[in-house]
């Protein structure tokens, strides 16, 4: 057996049991899940809440935005609190300004602090205890928690209608006036946000740990984090600490080959562009058109943490709602980088095979079609949605289904799966003739074609739930799509795409290239599959989910230590000929994605990844700032420098604007660095601080988030705001001019030779 077939081997056994163990911790989340009752009642037969109340309130939170407004289990936004937080503090304030008005006339706050330790011990083992009948389906509370109940109820209410007493709060968490228009809706979703809180404090049957992992910390209802936190996340470091040793030994012990010799003309000039490789150019009109409305909408977003409810006293919030910003500019984010990749593999599909097949320019055009389609209706019925105008009937089908990446409309969500069936076919039929002649580069287009097999079929995780699917089963499946779909497979399919440019412009050796690949692929999904588990600590999942997500996510930032080598030898072979210059922005770009993918990816992810971290980290600003160095810095430049390849493909006499490409190149990376240094990360410091001081509601509350130096900071995103978007719009303009008044190289007249006169 060669090298080649024992990798393909070992990745074949290794997504075998990985996601074999990731389908039983489905089984198992499934299991332990905390129950949502047929009724919450008091001791006295009153009943409060019904599993009806409870899966409609659901409903209504998710129409106006769902984890685009606030979180629920810590995922979701920033601007607004985590609501199980939030209603878990206000509820147990509330039961002990009702004892302690009992018993000494006094509100809990006026109390000393001696007395005010004594109520809150009495009432730990009240909240935390499981009142939870199987045999009646039922949740038995005390008459005290149910007037607590009803007071935090009423705030909520007063909060999601237009109350002139919570206006202020409205603006500080970004809401408009009446987010909810019905009362019975803000009714029925108090017992959705009771429900999780609940969860969340309730310990599970014969533990001392509650659903949730004893996740939020509030020291008042005793949720602090747990020893088996302590003990993962020692094992996290140790396995990333081996892992890098490993990788740094396999290093040393394979090092690299003397590269090959360059050719001395491009190589890929030869490829013959086929008529569907350029209709893939619209794809990248669409790119940058997405990319820049991207930018607006989070300018937009970001600047409802200062205003709350306008644009510089403009009542914005009436018809661009903050969540529906949100909602855009994180899905315009991956659509935009998805549809670069797209159009990557319809036009790399022909130019490995040299084979154009029958129809394959109509279906790239209905492809585009169908996007366009997708986009524009999908977030039209989200504007209905949020704007209370599309009904909880249609609101699943064809509104916003809360969740945060794949908000769609399940009709949309159906449509965008058969359009990536669509795409599989289209790149499938153009690379079948490459893999049927074989060669020395099959390793690397069957590789190329099993990722877009995976990419195609993967996105069908998204359609798993239904409309009322238990929320731990619901995140399960969504980090599915999030974490496997967009960070597994298309990394997969971008690492197979590069090696096989790079083999065909002569930078790397075929088998080089092959063995490189598909050892990169093996130790990227060895911490890839599993660590999906590392977003579903707290969802109501057992330990298990904590024990496996934070040893396999450590090893996830493994190859990220490693990565900036080959970047860096590609890089130098760049300027070893003339010609290669043609190249040189794409091949930054790859160098760029490398750093970014140590820092964003890998140190402010393992920053938060670990469970003890991510105990006081979730959903604070530290969360974003991995998001946005991680998902733009990686994936979005990696979708530019793929794109820049196809453009010079598409437009192979057009002299490039180097100036406009370097301040492109320049303002990203710079205006990214920005936002990261000057908001995100300082203030996650902050919250990080309060939420290991107070509680994580506190970390996630107005009284935090509107303090004079958190306002500053937010204000402090704007230069580095600026820079990004100059660079936008440089790479719009560049692309704009690739078709209008291109510039064509000048005739060199040999010296001494005359041209012909007409």
């Amino acid at each position: 057996m060669n090298a080649s077939r024992r990798l393909w081997v070992g990745l074949g056994v290794l997504l075998l049991l990985s996601f074999a163990v990731l389908l039983w911790v489905g089984g198992e989340i499934h299991r332990v899940m905390p129950p949502v009752p047929s009724a919450v009642v008091t001791e006295n037969g009153r009943t409060i809440y019904t599993r009806a109340d409870i899966q409609k309130g659901r409903q209504v939170w998710q129409s106006i935005g769902g984890q685009q407004l606030g979180s629920i289990w810590g995922h979701g936004g920033y601007v607004a609190p985590d609501w199980t937080a939030d209603w878990l503090h206000r509820e147990a304030v509330a039961w002990l300004d009702i004892d302690a008005q009992r018993e000494t006339s006094q509100r809990y706050s006026q109390l000393p602090e001696d007395t005010q330790a004594a109520f809150a011990a009495r009432l730990q083992p009240r909240i935390r205890k499981n009142t939870y009948d199987a045999n009646t389906d039922t949740v038995t509370i005390p008459e005290d928690r149910a007037l607590a109940i009803a007071q935090v109820a009423a705030h909520y209410e007063s909060l999601f209608s237009n109350d002139p007493q919570t206006l202020e709060l409205r603006k500080a968490y970004a809401m408009k006036d009446n987010t909810v228009l019905s009362a019975e809706y803000r009714t029925a979703m108090t017992a959705f946000f009771w429900w999780s809180a609940w969860s969340a404090v309730t310990e599970r049957p014969g533990k001392d740990i509650t659903y949730t992992n004893n996740w939020p910390h509030d020291t008042l209802v005793g949720n602090e984090p747990p020893g088996h936190l302590f003990m993962w996340t020692v094992f996290s470091v140790l396995f990333l600490i081996a892992g890098i040793a490993l990788l740094g030994w396999h290093h040393a012990r394979h090092k690299d080959e003397a590269p090959p010799e360059l050719p001395a003309t491009d190589p890929l000039a030869l490829i013959r562009v086929t008529p569907s490789m350029k209709a893939t150019g619209k794809y990248f009109w669409l790119v940058v058109a997405l990319f820049l409305t991207q930018i607006l909408l989070g300018a937009i977003t970001a600047h409802y943490q200062v205003e709350g409810q306008e644009a510089y006293g403009f009542a914005l919030a009436n018809y661009l709602p903050y969540s529906l910003s949100r909602t855009w500019h994180t899905q315009l984010a991956v659509l935009w980088i998805a549809t670069a990749w797209l159009g990557m593999g319809l036009y790399i599909g022909p130019a490995i095979s040299g084979h154009e097949p029958k129809y394959q320019r109509f279906g790239v055009n209905f492809l585009f079609t169908c996007l366009i389609i997708i986009v524009v209706g999908a977030f039209t019925g989200q504007w209905l949605a949020v704007m209370q105008k599309l009904g909880l009937d249609r609101n699943f089908w064809f509104g916003h289904q809360g969740w945060e990446y794949v908000d769609l409309g399940r009709f949309w969500q159906i449509f965008l799966f058969i359009g990536l069936g669509l795409w599989l076919t289209l790149v499938g039929r153009a690379l079948w003739p490459a893999i049927r002649k074989g060669g020395e580069s099959k390793s690397i287009i069957v590789l190329l074609f099993l990722s877009t097999v995976c990419i195609g079929l993967f996105y069908g995780a998204g359609l798993m739930w239904g409309e009322h699917t238990h929320l731990s089963m619901v995140e399960y499946w969504r980090w599915w799509v999030v974490h496997l779909w967009v960070e597994g497979f298309f990394e997969v399919f971008a690492t197979a795409v590069i090696a096989f440019l790079f083999t065909r412009l002569g930078l790397l050796r075929t088998s080089t290239a092959t063995a490189a690949v598909l050892f990169a692929t093996i130790v990227f999904m060895s911490g890839g599959v599993l660590g999906t588990l590392h977003h579903l600590y707290f969802t109501g999942t057992p330990t298990a989910v904590i024990a496996l997500g934070a040893s396999f996510s450590a090893l996830e930032v493994v190859p990220l230590a490693f990565v900036g080598f080959e970047a860096y030898q590609t890089f130098k072979l760049g300027s070893a000929t003339p010609w290669m210059q043609r190249y040189r922005w794409p091949i930054l770009f790859f160098t760029a994605v490398a750093f970014w993918n140590l820092v964003g990816a890998g140190l402010f992810g393992f920053l938060i990844n670990p469970p003890l971290p991510l105990y006081y980290m979730q959903g604070l600003n530290l969360t974003p700032l991995h998001g946005h160095t991680a998902l733009f810095g990686v994936y979005g430049l990696l979708g530019v420098g793929l794109m820049l390849f196809c453009l010079r493909g598409l437009k192979p006499n057009v002299v490039w604007d180097e100036r406009v490409l370097k301040t492109s190149f320049w303002a990203f990376n710079i205006g990214l660095a920005c936002m990261a240094a000057f908001t995100l990360l300082p203030i996650g410091v902050i919250q990080l601080n309060a939420a290991i001081e107070h509680g994580y509601w506190y970390a996630r509350s107005a009284e935090l988030m509107q303090k004079p130096i958190i306002q500053l900071l937010v204000w402090m995103r704007v230069p580095g705001d600026t820079i990004f978007s100059v660079g936008a719009l440089s790479l719009a303009w560049f692309v704009l001019r690739l078709w209008i008044a291109p510039k064509q190289p000048k005739l060199v007249v040999p010296e001494g030779a005359q041209v012909a006169k007409r």
